[in-house]
């Protein structure tokens, strides 16, 4: 830690504990605090979140009773659903903001934003984050950012319809069709908007890690949670600003009559005054932020789950320096394998081969880490609770969903099955199912520390075993629909007679993700319900050794009442015993990071 740093907290530290007094808007709503922003993003999130799974079960039902008619569709689509059958434009749209809405809005910000604001500070020993006015700003652009997203729902020609990558000249042509008009433009603001927060919110977070660690807090004492958070910052100010300028460029071919990525046009056998762009640069520059963004959504969970993990097996965490070693390899891989969703774009096979080798190499990060969560569990005492069952959930659909990334990562198999419904269960288990899982997981646990409550145990197993099991419901049998070639994003697949023995797999899937989206309501009720009738909580129920189980229940702003304490070891001395056997502190099977060595000890660093 900079001598700097150490000097700022220390004279901060009685400031602190005498604040003064919060009105309820400096509190609530223009907090700079960042517990209180990690709720608002986390709420924020879940109110996406919730429209998001809205939005996939209306398609679902279309998938499943192409050109039925249901009260509902009218109910919710109005003019988009004439006598309650979906119109085939809306359903596009539909599938597009649905995957914005996930992607980003849900995944990125409710788990980077959530959490890496609520532990970053209270497990590294700081008072805040390193601005809390960027904090709160950064907040309030992610959520200018959603309403703009919600709003574009709105327009008279519908929202942005060109799949959630929005690829020219769908999106580059505002007479393509009805929903590349103005719901596009919003689309472009809105992500624009998305992008300025996320940025300011990562070089805060990497700005904390480097410089507001506590005294002792080396880097090799940080908790996994973050290492993960740390290094999907740093993928993210890589990254985002590549989808920025595409952004910005698309505008300008929309608005400005340039042709960055258009050329050669017709509409209606009218030439268009477009030449020398390229939709493929397009894709590029969405894909190199695209492919780090799978890993910007799914690192945050792995590095909670290796948390929840270690704290729920009452063990250490199994190859601590291989997990780090494993963050930053995924981190710099991320970066060069873009081109496996290239693969059918005339891209040269030489160039394909590159992308495939670089593509298969980051199976081996993944994998190793996937080994050690599994050896962990191993012999463990495990604590099976609500956060503990979401994160073994987690390394299911992760190996699951990763073993078919295989094939869709080799150039050659990737072409039989490209832009199939092979695809979409694949990247909704890989990255979704499992970044959600992760998502819960850390809402279990760290509950008590967000609101000083306790969420109800029952209710959480009830929530897990219906979403695990219609998880796969859903998208496992979504694999072999998409190897007998169904296309994914089709509004009804009736014009081809030889999908037409698969229609009730569809409607199995559907049943299955109806009755997932029930069970998300039983989260919802619970999360709420504990919120105000919880029970109250203890200091620290989980019997955790990282710092932020040292600070009390009651919120306070600055953390810590007094000095902010000293960390002298690991975070993972769990099940730790002397040379006689007994454990450390008699009676206790694990000691507090705060907690110095006793004399002849030896600090664990697997």
């Amino acid at each position: 830690m900079s001598v700097t740093a150490h000097a700022h907290v220390e004279d901060h530290s009685d400031d602190h504990g005498h604040h003064h007094k919060e009105t309820f808007v400096t509190k609530y709503i223009f907090s700079q605090d960042h517990k209180m922003i990690s709720k608002q993003y986390l709420i924020t999130g879940l109110i996406m979140g919730f429209i998001g799974i809205m939005m996939s079960l209306l398609f679902r039902m279309q998938l499943a009773w192409p050109g039925e008619a249901f009260p509902i569709f009218e109910a919710i689509l109005g003019k988009w659903a004439p006598g309650g059958v979906m119109d085939a434009d809306v359903y596009l749209a539909l599938v597009t903001i649905h995957g914005t809405i996930m992607v980003f809005f849900v995944l990125t910000a409710g788990l980077s934003g959530t959490f890496s604001n609520l532990l970053i500070p209270l497990q590294i020993g700081a008072r805040d984050m390193a601005s809390g006015f960027l904090n709160m700003v950064s907040y309030w652009l992610f959520f200018l950012s959603s309403v703009i997203m919600v709003i574009s729902l709105f327009v008279e020609a519908g929202p942005a319809a060109a799949g959630w990558t929005v690829y020219p000249p769908l999106s580059a042509l505002p007479m393509a069709q009805p929903g590349s008009g103005m719901g596009m433009t919003l689309w472009l603001v809105a992500m624009a908007i998305f992008i300025a927060s996320s940025l300011l919110g990562s070089l805060n977070y990497i700005v904390t890690v480097i410089n507001l660690r506590t005294k002792g807090m080396s880097m090799t004492r940080l908790p996994l949670t973050i290492w993960a958070f740390f290094v999907t910052a740093i993928i993210g100010v890589i990254s985002f600003p590549v989808l920025l300028s595409a952004a910005l460029l698309l505008i300008m071919d929309r608005s400005f009559g340039t042709s960055f990525f258009l050329s050669d046009i017709f509409i209606q056998g009218e030439v268009l005054h477009y030449q020398g762009g390229s939709p493929v640069l397009y894709e590029h520059l969405f894909w190199f932020l695209g492919h780090p963004e799978v890993y910007i959504v799914i690192l945050p969970a792995m590095g909670m789950v290796s948390e929840i993990m270690a704290v729920n097996s009452r063990k250490p965490i199994f190859g601590y320096r291989a997990m780090i070693a494993s963050i930053l390899a995924i981190a710099f891989l991320s970066t060069i394998v873009w081109g496996h969703h290239m693969f059918i774009s005339g891209m040269n096979p030489f160039l394909g081969s590159v992308f495939t080798f670089t593509t298969l190499l980051i199976a081996i990060p993944s994998a190793v880490k996937a080994f050690n969560w599994i050896t962990t569990l191993w012999k463990g005492n495990l604590q099976l609770n609500p956060g503990m069952l979401f994160s073994i959930g987690m390394v299911s659909t992760f190996i699951s969903g990763g073993l078919t990334g295989i094939i869709l990562g080799d150039s050659t198999l990737d072409i039989n099955v490209h832009d199939t419904y092979f695809v979409v269960a694949h990247f909704h288990l890989v990255m979704g199912i499992s970044a959600l899982y992760g998502l819960f997981a850390g809402v279990y646990h760290w509950f008590p520390k967000m609101f000083g409550k306790m969420m109800n145990k029952n209710l959480g197993y009830v929530h897990f075993w219906i979403t695990a099991v219609c998880s796969y419901g859903v998208f496992f049998p979504m694999h072999f629909v998409g190897m007998a070639g169904v296309p994914r994003r089709y509004y009804e697949n009736t014009a081809f007679p030889m999908f037409d023995d698969l229609t009730d797999i569809q409607v199995l899937m559907t049943v299955f993700a109806l009755i997932a989206a029930g069970a998300q309501l039983i989260f919802a009720f619970n999360f709420i319900r504990s919120i105000f009738y919880g029970n109250k909580a203890v200091q620290n129920p989980w019997k955790s050794t990282s710092l932020e189980w040292t600070t009390p229940v009651e919120h306070i702003h600055g953390n810590w009442p007094g000095a902010i304490p000293e960390v002298h070891r690991w975070p993972y001395d769990y099940s730790k015993t002397d040379d006689n056997g007994e454990y450390i502190i008699p009676g206790q099977d694990y000691v507090p990071q705060t907690m110095p060595l006793y004399e002849g000890e030896e600090e664990l660093q697997h």
